[in-house]
């Protein structure tokens, strides 16, 4: 049995490190060449530099920094933990890696969450749930060929829990889907994604939830929002459906409760919605993104230079649309990206070193500037 057991450790610590066409480096000992890998980073990642895996297996993702930069919060989904959707989940990043150790669920384990932050303090989370709704998941959109919906659950609300997982405040309670929160640098302010309206918009809101104000009103979605390093901008992924066709097609889905985000570009504005700028022209689907520490560059998602359709990768581009630059080259999906505080670090999901399975796992990196 000690046997067994010893050979089933070395398979998990060889099956969780990083294989594939990673970077190598060369190093001499005892007058020999050796290659030592990199081991989770692509060859041309010059921005990214000792890579770890902290997650292994399930779907892992929006991985968010607390604002002193120790732990994260993410939503997680693993039916071999029998988390059958979307949960929250916090981890200290000195624990290292979840191989051995469990994170600590913030929501309910009822309904499906998704988009949590930490508030200033660090001691309260803030996510979107369908809990009230009901215990159960709620169903997903099917996955037809050629199409991809995301859903827009009329049962979603933001919920403020602290770190033992208790509810402490319902932020939102207006009919309909509320959700995509984040929250500002500065520790005032909330933006998030409504469909209040008739249509999904940006709206921005004080910490306790009061003074709630709409920031965009053009026909499309709007959402993934963050602000800017000092507070003054967002910057969020959007749809303008122009064509009468796409109009139609895109109320249609929405009266379903459905978006396609197969069509989304890069935007930003003033955080009271105000000089409202377009900052990518790539065509296909832009989306996750978020500022760079400078406050000058935006990093992103996007499958726009992709033979398939769902191949994304991290990419980075100036406020002025200009410069853009290719960050990670996994061959199936990076996305998610956010810099630690400090700018040093940066979080983001991948399909990199999954074994070929469809799991979805995070992973921190140093960023080389």
């Amino acid at each position: 049995m000690k046997y067994i057991s010893l050979v089933a450790m070395i398979l998990v610590l060889i099956l969780s490190s990083c294989g594939g066409k990673k970077a190598t480096v060369k190093e001499n000992k005892n007058d020999s060449t050796q290659t030592v890998k990199d081991t989770c980073r692509y060859d041309n990642e010059k921005h990214l530099s000792n890579i770890k895996m902290l997650t292994f297996g399930g779907e892992n993702a929006e991985a968010y920094w607390s604002f002193d930069g120790t732990k994260f919060c993410f939503q997680r989904t693993a039916e071999a933990d029998s988390i059958m959707c979307d949960q929250i989940f916090m981890w200290t990043l000195a624990d290292g890696d979840m191989r051995t150790q469990k994170p600590t669920r913030i929501s309910t384990g009822k309904g499906r969450t998704t988009c949590s932050y930490f508030l200033p303090g660090d001691s309260l989370i803030l996510y979107a749930s369908t809990h009230k709704a009901g215990d159960a998941c709620p169903p997903t959109p099917e996955r037809k060929k050629g199409a991809y919906y995301w859903p827009i659950y009329e049962t979603m609300d933001i919920y403020v829990a602290n770190l033992k997982g208790e509810v402490v405040k319902q932020l939102t309670n207006k009919k309909g889907y509320d959700a995509e929160g984040t929250v500002s640098p500065k520790g005032d302010k909330i933006v998030f994604t409504s469909d209040r309206s008739g249509d999904l918009e940006l709206y921005t809101m004080n910490i306790d939830g009061s003074d709630v104000k709409q920031i965009t009103n053009e026909l499309g979605y709007d959402g993934g929002a963050f602000f800017s390093p000092d507070g003054t901008k967002i910057v969020y992924r959007a749809s303008r459906p122009t064509a009468d066709s796409s109009v139609a097609k895109y109320k249609d889905l929405l009266k379903r409760h459905l978006v396609e985000p197969s069509d989304m570009e890069i935007f930003i504005c003033n955080v009271d919605g105000s000089d409202k700028k377009q900052i990518t022209k790539l065509g296909k689907a832009n989306w996750a993104p978020f500022f760079h520490p400078s406050g000058n560059k935006i990093i992103f998602s996007s499958n726009h230079k992709s033979p398939k359709e769902f191949m994304f990768n991290l990419w980075m581009i100036n406020l002025d649309g200009s410069g853009l630059e290719q960050i990670t080259f996994d061959p199936v999906f990076d996305a998610f990206p956010m810099f630690s505080p400090d700018g040093k670090k940066i979080l983001f999901s991948s399909n990199r070193n999954n074994g070929g399975t469809r799991n979805t796992n995070l992973f921190v990196a140093d960023w080389v500037e």
